[in-house]
This record gives C-alpha cells, structure tokens and sequence, in this order.
C-alpha cells in the first residue's frame, strides 16, 4: 500500500499545471522529432534540454520524458508512410509498415503502431512501477556472457525464420558484421577497415546511414523501377469508422503486443542496450513463432505491433538503471542523465529516499505521457495522410532531401552522406538478388554490442570460451540459439523424407 501511495503522491505533482502542460508540449514535440529522419529521441532531447532551465527540475525531466515517448511514436510515421525510419527504433516498423501502406492499409499501420506503443509504454511503466528494485540488481548481475550469449540468440531468430534463403541470410549477417567493425579497434584503440587512409570511416560506418541509405534511396529507385515510370502511391482513406475498424483487427495481435513488451522491457533494463535491439529482436521472435512466418515482409499487423511494442516498453525499461543505479540503458537516458546531474540531483537509489517528489512525479508523469502521445498520435494521422497524397513526383524528391538531411546529421559530415548513396544503389541490387535487408539492419546494430561482450567475456576468463556455458543464463541463451540455428537443417531432413 506504500507504494500506491508514492505513486498517487505523484500524480498529484504530475497533473499539476505546468506539468501536465509539459507533458503534452513533449509528446507533441517528440512526435514530430521522431517522424523527422535522422532525428529520433537522441537528437530530440539533446536539442531541447537547454530550453529545460527556465522551469522546475521535477517539470523539466518530465517534458524530456514525455518528448522520449512522442518520439518512439513517431519513429513509426516515416517507416509507414515513406519507408523512411524515422530513426533506430523503427527500422524494425519498416519491414511490414511499408507494405501495408503500399496496399493502401496507412492508417491501419498507424494505428496499430500507435496503439502497440501504448500497450508497450503502459505494461512496462507498470512494470517499473512495481519491481524496479529486483530488476535493477538482476540488470547489474547480466553480465558480458549474458550479453554475448542473447546476441547470438538475436541472429539466430533471423537464420531460424524459414522465409528466406539460409545461405543469403548468413551472407547479410556476415555482411553487417563486417560493416560493423569498420573503425577504431575497441581495445587497442587502432583503426581497422579504413580503407586506406580515409579519415571519415574512423568514427565507423552510422547506423542511421546504412538504414536510410537502404530503406531510404533504395526504396526510392526500386519504387521507379518496378513502376516502370509510373509511380503511384496507394491511397488509405481516413476516418473515425476506418480508425475503430483498425482497432478492432489490432485485438486479434493482442499475443504478440504483450510478448514484445516484455521483451522490448527487457531488453531495455540492460545497460547500453537500448530500444533498437528490443525492437528488432521482438520482430524477429514474433516472426520465428508465427504460424506463417512467411508472410512478414508482405505487410502483416503483427510485424508492426511487435517492434513498436517492444521499441516503447524498452525506452521506459532503460530509464530504470538510470534512476536506480546511474548507469544509462540507452544513448538518450545518458542526456537524460546529464541533465539530472546539472539539475543537481544524483541518481541512484539514495534519489528514491532523498528526491522521492521528483522520483515518483516522474513515474506517474509517463503514464499521463503515454496516454498523451497516443491521443496526439492518433489526432494527426488524418494530417500524416496527407502525405500519401502527393503525386509521387513531387514525393519522390521530398523523400530524397529528407534522406541527404537524415544522413547528414548524425555526423554532421559529407562522407556520411556519400556512404548513404553506395548503401542505397547496394540495397537495391541486393533486392534484386532477393537478398534479406533486415539481417544487415540487425548486425550492424547488434555488432558493436556483440564484440564488446565477447571480447570482455574472453579477458574475464583470461582466453577461455568455457565462461559462456559455465553461467546457466548465457547456457540457456546459446541453447536456444543452436535449437533455432538446428530448425532449417531439420525441415530440409523433414521435406527430404518425405519427398522420398
């Protein structure tokens, strides 16, 4: 009963004036930041923080909070409706938002990517709600093993699915490995697969690039190409029947939203992990245990609902380390982060006893913020579909300054932008070759992670690779990876005794 009482306590400071306004302003805010390429939460939050020191502390983290989420929400507009990501988060929203807007479905991809986010940011703010203590020491105790062992589970989901060729998916593994490691060695500090001498694959090769360069430029030229010229952009008709329609088709998806909630959460209470692995990994496990794991791809609900369920639980599940313990679980709790420590408070778990006002106002501020972005979410799809509108002439171009601009400003550097061209005339002629994108997408991101922890596990147990079975976590990660790396190999003995 203590608890509830904390938690009422703070809905009393976040339906407070300023701070109810704060939430909506950040929802709004951080929807149009999340839809703008090249953007997302990070950027968001860095760019707005200095505007947080003309109010209260309690009032300044929840407009950022409240921005975190309309951003996540956002993420989805430009996956959907241009096939854009509008940042990390929602490439894994692109892979089946796209089609179902190029089969004239937009506003059912809307909302159901709006409502997933809802059900995701409410069941793991309920969840942090009620056991943030026992999950931040079990977060602590995930060790390097752990790590390694859940990202080699993570490849596996892609190798098991039985949609795509195993050989062409271990070459795009392979292949977003390689891009990965492109840069300064993590230890020693030299650079590696610089190609020379070239000065700008020293900071590496940025996801956003790869992702919008592929999902962005290539989509533009495979568009034109399979139009032959004459490109149309299927239209959605938007109303409140339409709305509650999509809705009602969402419930059916009610499975697989839960299960990417509790995945994206817990992903998300891992130190440095974040909502983009949560997000991809939720894709890929929702596709593995599909009855008809070949139709992702095609446009299918499920392969919306899952990454935006997992992409928004993961967002609140990464401020739980940096509340309790003051390790940030994701690039934009450590702005977060700065900002709690310029405010003058310390996080740790000393914040609940000496800050409770501000602890608690900021949880029940993310309930109020959910509800808030949904609202203002599913306000503007009507205006979001304008977008489909356009002649593709005129869409066409917007699409390719979006992608220059999205590429440019992560680094603020031309040679981000050229690399974006060469991996969008890459992704085109790998489409053609019927070669799978998402396993690019997914090493490329889990790479850096995944040669961190292994190259930690290996020095902990000083070369010996026994360290990732003697630990029963990171054994029954690995076990599972084998069983899902087994499962082709098994229907290929199957259909091959049958056949006989």
């Amino acid at each position: 009963m203590e608890l509830f009482g904390y938690l009422w306590d703070g809905f009393l400071v976040s339906m407070a004036p300023l701070n109810l306004l704060m939430i909506v302003l950040g929802a709004s805010v951080g929807l149009f930041v999340g839809a703008m390429p090249g953007l997302g939460s990070v950027n968001g939050v860095a760019i707005m923080l200095p505007m947080t020191f003309i109010v209260p502390p309690t009032s300044a983290i929840i407009f950022l909070g409240a921005l975190y989420y309309g951003a996540m929400y956002g993420g989805a507009i430009s996956s959907i409706l241009l096939g854009i990501p509008g940042a990390s988060t929602a490439v894994a929203t692109t892979f089946d938002g796209r089609p179902m807007a190029m089969k004239g479905q937009a506003d059912m991809a809307l909302v159901a990517a709006a409502t997933a986010s809802f059900f995701g940011g409410t069941i793991s703010v309920i969840l942090f709600t009620l056991f943030a203590p026992p999950l931040a020491d079990f977060a602590l105790a995930f060790g390097p093993p752990e790590e390694f062992a859940l990202m080699i589970l993570a490849f596996a989901t892609f190798i098991g699915l039985g949609g795509d060729s195993i050989l062409k998916t271990l070459f795009a593994i392979a292949f977003g490995l390689v891009l990965s490691s492109v840069g300064l060695d993590i230890i020693s500090g030299r650079p590696r697969l610089i190609f020379g001498d070239i000065t700008g694959f020293f900071h590496g090769i940025n996801f956003l690039v790869l992702a919008i360069g592929i999902y962005g430029i290539g989509e533009i030229i495979w568009t034109i190409e399979s139009t032959k010229g004459g490109v149309t952009v299927s239209q959605a008709k938007v109303s409140p029947r339409r709305i509650w329609e999509a809705l009602k088709t969402i419930r059916h998806s009610w499975k697989t939203i839960t299960f990417g909630s509790l995945l994206g959460y817990f992903v998300g209470i891992l130190p440095a992990a974040g909502a983009t692995p949560g997000s991809l990994m939720a894709y890929g496990m929702a596709r593995s245990m599909s009855k008809n794991p070949e139709k992702y791809g095609t446009g299918v609900v499920d392969g919306v609902v899952a990454p935006e369920a997992a992409n928004n639980a993961a967002s609140t599940g990464s401020m739980l380390p940096m509340i309790t313990l003051g390790i940030p679980g994701s690039p934009t709790t450590a702005i977060l982060l700065g900002g709690m420590v310029i405010w003058g408070l310390t996080p740790g778990p000393m914040l609940f006893v000496e800050q409770r006002e501000f602890v608690w106002g900021l949880i029940s501020s993310l309930y109020v913020a959910n509800l808030a972005a949904l609202l203002v979410n599913i306000a503007f799809i009507p205006v979001f579909m304008n977008v489909l509108k356009l002649p593709f002439t005129i869409l066409a171009p917007i699409i390719f300054v979006l992608c220059v601009i999205g590429g440019y400003a992560p680094n603020t550097n031309m040679h981000d932008v050229w690399l974006m061209y060469i991996f969008g005339l890459g992704g085109y002629v790998l489409r053609k070759l019927d070669y799978p994108l998402a396993p690019i997408v997914l090493a490329i991101v889990l790479g850096p992670l995944a040669e961190k922890s292994v190259r930690q596990s290996l020095i902990m147990s000083q070369g010996s690779t026994t360290v990732f079975f003697e630990r029963p976590l990171s054994l029954f990660f690995i076990v599972a990876a084998v069983v899902l790396f087994s499962i082709p190999a098994f229907k290929m003995f199957m259909r091959g005794r049958a056949q006989k």
